[in-house]
């Protein structure tokens, strides 16, 4: 019968945030808001922990939320919707850092008001990437010193820690949101497992 003259199925097509952006691409609203409740806390944890404010984090995801919506209408499903998404802010993420270097603004600050509060559980980050310092910290200092170790990678190894431990991403989807291949990502991350340790290995010697 004609079965090989069929079209290969998209395998995208079975996310359902695709779907969902599908639906919006036809101007569904109604789509467009599940899809910013699923991932607004998610992008905003992601920016906080990177650009160290959470007036700033919200900011950008509003931007990237708005970014998806500009582009419902281009929209095709050439990778998990969670992919193109965290490539949108990744590109946004970046641009924001360059743009508070040339201000010389000072990030993850540790000032009179405290550690900056972040949408991510920064003592997670130690405990996932098996970076928990030896002596116990009080939660205060740990997110201080976690904010400081992060402050040592660079925008990909920060981008590419965060997708791999909060999102779960795999090292293909990864490398398709910072446009590099699995083993690159995987090179990265290694790089950046190495750079938190030396960090915090100055924070454990009694």
């Amino acid at each position: 019968m004609n079965a090989t003259s069929q079209a290969p199925s998209n395998p995208y097509l079975s996310d359902p945030d695709v779907q969902l952006m599908l639906r919006v691409r036809e101007d569904d609203e109604e789509a467009f808001a599940e899809l910013v409740e699923n991932y607004q806390d998610r992008v905003v944890g992601i920016f906080s922990t990177i650009l160290g404010s959470q007036e700033a984090a919200e900011d950008l995801a509003q931007e990237t939320f708005m970014r998806v919506y500009r582009a419902r209408r281009g929209y095709e499903p050439k990778a998990k919707f969670s992919t193109w998404l965290f490539r949108i802010a990744n590109n946004l993420a970046s641009n924001a850092r360059r743009s508070s270097k040339r201000r010389k603004e000072v990030q993850f600050s540790s000032g009179e008001s405290g550690p900056v509060k972040t949408g991510l559980p920064e003592k997670n980050l130690a405990e996932k990437s098996a970076l928990m310092p030896a002596r116990q910290l009080d939660k205060a200092e740990l997110v201080t010193i976690i904010h400081q170790a992060m402050e040592t990678l660079n925008d990909r190894q920060r981008m590419a820690l965060l997708l791999n431990k909060f999102e779960e991403m795999s090292y293909s989807d990864i490398g398709d949101t910072l446009e590099l291949s699995p083993s690159a990502v995987k090179s990265l991350l290694s790089r950046a497992r190495e750079n938190l340790r030396d960090f915090l290995e100055n924070y454990v010697q009694m």
